[in-house]
């Protein structure tokens, strides 16, 4: 969880849905209200903003704001036009809305729930018990004073954001990254493990509808921090503990998507609770480059895709809108660009592909006008040069693969191992056991028989001299899923890692 430096139980989505749709239309404006109507229509193909594809494909698509920068143009506009859905990034934290005992102050946080109301987004309470960002006297109490000073704080926040706020991170980084509870947690050191059930009892008191969620980093993967957390969601599913969802933060570094996203997020909505990824930055060392910023796109992409493949999650935050803002390079020196806008508000490939991810065709903005056809036809009217290597060319390439029964997720890296930039690309190879791509992402496919041809998507077709570029596609076979063989960049045939 960044630093400042750094619908009733057992209804379903659909029902929750229809719920909070009647808690914005009380407190939106009626113009919000046809912005969201509007925004239904748009096929998923036909989409330009990340709002527009994640509301076709029925997911989420969430930002963290911090209210100060509304007064930004750039800001607001990215704000109001790509995403359905708010969190505040630190305005409904402890220290903001009780900085004194008992003494309570929601400027910050009605700014964000106001703004939540006028656009029409969904709005996403973050967070009620949090061992960081406490006031002093937090710390300073123990036993049944902290316990009901815990509680108090729960009951008060969750009451006056009843009906604005849907879901709630009701605890925050409870986990050891080794798994077991979190023991620098003054919550943890001087309440118990108990601590946990006794905020999420007290959130459900204090407002019945809005989803309750737990909420951790380091988790996005299958590891001991994140299956403590699955068992403590299984026993609170079993004794009847009011929880509704599981958020996992993806604070990633670029090239590290876990393999097993998927298969974790299943394993917990098999629990019978909905998850989220819920503040998604992707890192890099400074300064970007094309290379870095190629494998970031595919990195969202895949964190996209992730989600999109179980139902039960309901969509994807990202942990702020400009790198110019990014909680990154505080914590993390000599690292950063970690969003999808970068310092000066200039859309990065991550955008198209996220709309990639979530169905949508992006269209690369033109370096020179094109022609208008005089008749439709699919074909330019000046035929595209088929990719060629540069003379001495050489290509390398890594092929990992996780499968499930009759499924898997292919993950491509292709390394231009010459002297010369590789511009427009076409990497070829033959499937062994039958297999089948059924989608792909940073790439377009094609299969005929067991050959398959995976070009370059708009943004990544220049791979620089000892440069990669990142791709995957998920795919399906009968039981046998040998590696693909004849693997070739442009028709040179390439190495394998």
């Amino acid at each position: 969880m960044p630093r400042p430096l750094p619908a009733p139980r057992g209804s379903t989505r659909g029902a929750r849905t229809a719920t909070r749709t009647v808690l914005r239309t009380t407190v939106a404006a009626a113009a919000a209200a046809l912005v969201v109507g509007a925004a239904v229509a748009i096929p998923a193909q036909a989409a330009s903003t990340l709002k527009e594809a994640a509301t076709a494909a029925g997911k989420d698509i969430g930002f963290a704001l911090d209210p100060n920068r509304l007064s930004e143009s750039a800001y607001k506009n990215i704000a109001d036009t790509e995403f359905t859905l708010v969190v505040a990034e630190n305005a409904m934290k402890w220290d903001a809305t009780e900085p004194s005992q008992n003494s309570f102050s929601y400027g910050a946080g009605d700014q964000v729930a106001s703004y939540a109301a006028s656009t029409g987004k969904e709005l996403y309470g973050h967070t009620l018990v949090w061992h960081s960002q406490l006031p002093g006297w937090v710390n300073n109490l123990s036993g049944t004073a902290l316990q009901s000073a815990m509680t108090n704080h729960v009951t008060n926040v969750a009451n006056h954001f009843e009906g604005k706020v849907t879901s709630w991170d009701v605890v925050n980084e409870a986990f050891a990254d080794g798994g077991g509870r979190r023991q620098d947690s003054p919550f943890q050191q001087k309440l118990g493990d108990g601590y946990i059930e006794t905020a999420f009892r007290a959130a459900r008191a204090a407002d019945p509808t809005a989803q309750l969620c737990i909420n951790d980093y380091n988790v996005e993967s299958v590891n001991a921090k994140s299956t403590s957390m699955y068992n403590l969601v299984k026993d609170f599913k079993a004794r009847g503990v009011p929880i509704d969802c599981v958020g996992f933060q993806a604070h990633l570094i670029v090239g590290q998507v876990p393999g097993d996203l998927r298969q974790n997020l299943q394993r917990f909505a098999d629990l019978g609770v909905d998850v989220r990824i819920t503040e998604l930055d992707i890192r890099m060392q400074t300064p970007s480059d094309a290379t870095k910023l190629a494998t970031q796109a595919a990195d969202y992409k895949k964190v996209v895709q992730a989600c999109l493949q179980v139902t039960r999650c309901q969509g994807v935050t990202v942990w702020g809108i400009t790198d110019k803002y990014s909680w990154v390079p505080d914590t993390f020196p000599g690292q950063g660009a970690a969003l999808v806008w970068d310092n000066s508000y200039a859309k990065k490939p991550a955008h198209a592909a996220v709309l990639e991810a979530f169905g949508a065709t992006p269209t690369p903005t033109p370096t020179t006008p094109n022609p208008t056809p005089t008749t439709p036809n699919p074909t330019p009217t000046t035929p595209t040069p088929t990719p060629t290597n540069p003379p001495g060319a050489g290509c390398q390439v890594t092929y990992g693969v996780n499968q499930w029964n009759t499924g898997f997720t292919a993950n491509v890296s292709v390394k231009n191992t010459s002297s010369s930039a590789v511009n427009g690309w076409a990497l070829t190879f033959t499937f062994p056991s039958g297999q089948t791509v059924t989608q792909a992402w940073s790439s377009t496919v094609t299969q005929s028989g067991a050959q398959v041809t995976l070009r370059n998507a708009a943004w990544n077709g220049s791979i620089p001299a000892g440069g990669s570029t990142q791709l995957g596609f998920n795919g399906s076979h009968t039981g046998t899923n040998a590696t693909p063989t004849g693997f070739a960049l442009n028709g040179t045939p390439c190495s394998v890692a």
